[in-house]
């Protein structure tokens, strides 16, 4: 009995250590230059809002794999943090994962975010961005990976799994040089 307890903690450490890895069979998601693709989504109020709703500005489309997790929190934190400097840029930052609107709303509260946070949970626009993963062919999420959209609508930028604590820093850059024509660097 104890050697299937053993093996039982083993598994269960090894799934939650690994639940964020993407799987292989991941779609592949817009090309720069190409339309972002469409959504109509839920935010942690209920109220539904369309990727045409943010036609005409800069848009930091995040996606994050779960509400309240260390590297979301750090992720979500930085993005507050630098708020007024994307804002001053043209910019709004939206969030998607494939929490619900209920979820959402306790991440956003609890860490005074002061943007979108958009519920994903049919997983139909993560699968369209190509970053819907699976874990152990059962378990999917939304895998942390970022696209600035440019105010066409167009994707200007995708950032594939990037790292929660600089990537706030990395997107303002990019978005400041791309604005003025300029090679980020």
């Amino acid at each position: 009995m104890r050697t299937s307890l053993t093996a039982l903690g083993l598994i269960l450490l090894l799934a939650a250590a690994a639940q964020f890895l993407p799987s292989a069979a991941q779609a592949e998601g817009p090309a720069v230059g190409a339309p972002a693709p469409a959504f109509a989504l839920q935010d942690q109020k209920g109220e539904t809002h369309q990727l045409a709703d943010y036609r005409g500005g800069w848009v930091v489309l995040y996606f994050y794999p779960k509400d309240g997790t260390p590297g979301c929190t750090t992720e979500a934190c930085a993005l507050r943090d630098n708020i007024f400097a994307f804002r001053r840029a043209g910019a709004t930052i939206v969030g998607i994962s494939v929490d619900d609107v209920e979820s959402h709303k306790a991440f956003a509260e609890k860490h005074s975010l002061p943007f979108t946070l958009l519920a994903d949970p049919t997983k139909h626009t993560a699968r369209d961005y190509g970053v819907l993963a699976t874990f152990m062919g059962v378990y999917e999420y939304a895998q942390r990976d970022t696209y600035l959209i440019d105010p066409q609508g167009r994707i200007a930028r995708h950032w594939p799994k990037v790292d929660p604590k600089d990537h706030s820093d990395m997107v303002l850059k990019e978005l400041l040089a791309l604005q003025a024509g300029k090679p980020a660097g």
